[in-house]
């Protein structure tokens, strides 16, 4: 032990001895390393993200969406629309007649605006079931979830996302208070906690921000804000008695107009390999009740995010790729500062070997000088990672975390490169004839 600590010694100083040129050998380390961190950071954030995203879908849910076209004035009477939207009557008929379909959760928007207290701003009333709650797994920080009663009476009631809560409540005690949506005063009976939904899932997955909605029941929705499906209705009296004639002298712009009495349907099923079979089945159904007109998108969720997931992975993929060249690089680099380090101190090495030192302490020392280029360099590229996982969070809003494994890892990739890269000088040192080396000239 104490000759091995001898030859430590010996290779520390040697080290420091040289500071600018170890410091030059252990860039390609210093960036190598930090690759590897941030890029195990940004894997370990994807994970932990598509968990949470699978989390918000739920992993055996598939989404349906109404869809509806731009007509012009006439174009009803020469194309008449055969679908009359997507209703209540269509999640029905999938939940009472798939047997694989274990619930289903329609939804009915209303941008509204809301007042309290003198606090004003737009937002959206949602109109659900409890099933909602269960399908897209939401939790209630206080108060409680809607009653058959509710539901079935349309009560005036609604639960709060947790950024509506403390927009127009703030401190204050929210269960038990009112809130003014568009026209109709509404009860909160409960408040969800926080999902804090990034903007990059909304895009990815197709969902709202969950925590700045306002959610009531959906018969109440239809009762005291608006039923699409009425509308419709009315409309096309309306055109049968007019016969479809419109004024010729004057073409209108095209209007698109939503006639689908609900905005979103989502369908969970009881197994996830059930999930492409189903989503066929509702289309043919659909389209059956439709008239044949596709007025409707059906999404499977969870097969965006497989796919977001694959992407994210081979990104990683190629930023390890970058860092493993970037590894390579350094430990060449460090290679042929030791073989050339070897050169300059031949006659100290020969001078070693003459007065007792074996052929094992060379090797222990070159070794270990060229462990200490690698680790310092690892060290400072550690560093330099963690620094960069934070910066691309804050700036990227990529979410990074950095595991107690990544470091231990990327420590002794960095070791491991100064012992196989310093190997080839040392044993090139340990090898010089000793007579050779006190009588070289440089």
């Amino acid at each position: 032990m104490e000759r091995f600590l001898n030859n430590a010694a010996i290779a520390w100083q040697a080290m420091l001895g040289n500071k600018v040129r170890s410091s030059l050998t252990g860039l390609g380390i210093i960036f190598g390393v930090a690759s590897v961190i941030a890029m195990l950071a940004v894997g370990k954030g994807t994970q932990v993200e598509v968990l949470r995203q699978f989390e918000l879908i739920g992993a055996n849910n598939l989404v349906v969406t109404p869809t509806w076209e731009e007509r012009a004035q006439g174009e009803d009477a020469e194309n008449p629309r055969t679908s009359a939207g997507m209703d209540l009557r269509d999640a029905q008929a999938i939940a009472d007649n798939i047997p694989v379909v274990r619930r289903v959760s329609p939804e009915i928007e209303q941008e509204v605006r809301i007042i309290r207290e003198g606090l004003s701003g737009r937002g959206k009333v949602i109109g659900i079931t409890n099933a909602f709650f269960d399908l897209n797994n939401f939790q209630l920080a206080e108060g409680k979830l809607f009653t058959d009663v509710h539901e079935e009476r349309g009560g005036r009631v609604c639960v709060l996302g947790a950024s509506v809560a403390r927009r127009y409540f703030r401190e204050e005690d929210v269960v038990g208070r009112r809130i003014k949506c568009g026209n109709v005063w509404l009860e909160v009976i409960g408040v969800l906690e926080p999902r804090n939904i990034s903007e990059s899932a909304q895009v990815n997955l197709g969902i709202r921000d969950y925590d700045a909605d306002i959610y009531t029941p959906l018969q109440t929705v239809l009762l005291r804000f608006e039923n699409r499906s009425l509308v419709t209705a009315s409309l096309i009296q309306r055109e049968n008695r007019s016969g479809g004639r419109g004024n010729d002298e004057v073409e209108s712009e095209p209007q698109a107009v939503n006639y689908h009495q609900i905005d979103r349907l989502t369908v969970q099923v009881e197994e996830a390999d059930f999930l492409a079979s189903t989503a066929d089945v509702i289309g043919r159904m659909l389209e059956r009740r439709h008239q044949g007109e596709v007025d409707y998108l059906i999404d499977i969720p969870i097969d965006k995010l497989n796919e977001q997931r694959k992407a994210k992975e081979r990104f990683s993929i190629v930023l390890g790729l970058i860092a493993g060249i970037s590894l390579v690089v350094g430990g060449i680099g460090i290679m042929n500062i030791m073989l050339a380090s070897v050169l300059e101190r031949i006659k100290e090495i020969g001078l070693r070997l003459s007065v007792g030192a074996t052929r094992k302490d060379i090797i222990q020392q070159f070794l270990m000088e060229s462990v200490f280029i690698s680790l310092s360099g690892g060290i400072t590229g550690i560093i330099l990672g963690v620094i960069t996982s934070v910066l691309i969070e804050r700036f990227y809003g990529i979410l990074t975390i950095i595991a107690p494994g990544s470091i231990l890892m990327a420590f002794l990739i960095s070791a491991g490169i100064g012992v196989l890269f310093g190997f080839l000088p040392a044993r090139r040192a340990a090898y010089q004839d000793p007579i050779k080396s006190l009588r070289y000239e440089s």
